[in-house]
């Protein structure tokens, strides 16, 4: 296994916590290189990076701590007021632009996290900017109203207490197909259950399902999805938000 791939299999989400220790200026700056290195639709770069260093301002947007938390967010307004300098009107932005755009952010970032790893900089990616009120991230990021949504955070850090091996990953029946697609069979389903349950495969994101009783890890999946439904309160934030910056039709 080359350096390459020894570094992507080492990824792993920091959930116990970050140490004080900071990430070094030169550190950060690399780690910024690398990420915009990533693929980008027309060469746009339709996203923008917020780097946070203040620890309480990154507790309140975004849910938890680090040496640094980088906000990428989708972003046509630097495009945008290049347009208008050369005398062009700004171009309409819509759900497929918003959708490329978000590719475009989500590849940036994992750039970002990939290039910390190789340097032994620990990372967890969060949509915690989504958990906190949406208007408070806008405020206190001072984000363009227009053109612009916070997609997701990336913390960089050091763990107070690195676990064991990085959690599997599945990759079994029904995640890759060859061809072309096919649902999975009753026994193949039964096969994905248990593996997701099975402690050797270390595939749950939580131990919570087991804790509360539940039977399978998916018990407590579906319970923890069946409460996102649409029209709730914080999804139609997150729609007003998208009608607000263009990207939706409302």
């Amino acid at each position: 296994m080359n350096e390459t791939l020894k570094t992507i299999h080492s990824l792993r989400s920091v959930h116990g916590g970050f140490s004080t220790t900071e990430v070094s200026s030169e550190d950060l700056q690399t780690v910024l290189g690398a990420s915009v290195r990533a693929a980008s639709a027309s060469l746009r770069q339709s996203y923008s990076i917020v780097v946070v260093e203040d620890r309480g301002l990154m507790k309140e947007v975004a849910q938890y701590e680090a040496s640094k938390c980088l906000v990428y967010c989708v972003d046509f307004t630097r495009i945008s007021d290049a347009f208008a300098r050369l005398g062009y009107e700004a171009t309409p932005q819509t759900i497929l632009s918003f959708m490329a755009a978000a590719v475009d952010t989500t590849l940036a970032a994992q750039n970002a996290a990939l290039a910390a790893a190789s340097l032994g900089i620990d990372s967890l990616f969060t949509n915690g900017i989504h958990r906190a009120p949406l208007d408070l991230v806008y405020e206190k990021l001072m984000l363009p109203r227009e053109s612009c949504f916070p997609l997701i955070a990336l913390f960089l850090g050091y763990a107070v207490a690195r676990e064991g091996k990085p959690k599997g990953r599945y990759i079994g029946p029904g995640l890759v197909h060859f061809g072309y697609y096919r649902r999975l069979s009753e026994d193949q389903v039964h096969e994905m259950i248990g593996a997701y349950d099975s402690p050797a495969n270390d595939l749950g994101l939580t131990q919570e399902w087991a804790s509360a009783g539940m039977d399978h890890y998916l018990d407590w999946l579906h319970k923890r999805d069946a409460t996102r439904v649409p029209g709730s309160a914080k999804i139609q934030t997150v729609q007003d938000a998208l009608v607000r910056a263009s990207f939706w039709a409302g």
